[in-house]
């Protein structure tokens, strides 16, 4: 095969398959936007539980203190309860 060939034929393959790439990727986005917006919203309590955990396993790791921890969730203790 002359080489113009196998170029051409090896760029034509390489943007379909970017092509299609974007594509899967733009369909992936689409299926996890619409979770979300069509799940349901939690409650304040389990979203506060789950504030809680993950803070406590930030606690564990390392990444912030017991201190820091209290006073996010604090915060956002408060953030959450005043849109409930």
């Amino acid at each position: 095969m002359p080489q113009k060939a196998v170029r051409y034929v090896t760029r034509s393959t390489a943007a379909a398959a970017a092509t299609i790439a974007t594509a899967a990727t733009s369909v992936a986005a689409a299926a996890v936007a619409a979770s979300i917006i069509l799940s349901p919203v939690a409650d304040a309590s389990s979203r506060l539980d789950g504030v809680h955990s993950d803070l406590m396993r930030a606690v564990q790791l390392n990444q912030i203190t017991e201190e820091q921890a209290a006073k996010f969730e604090a915060k956002l203790a408060g953030r959450i309860l005043g849109e409930a």
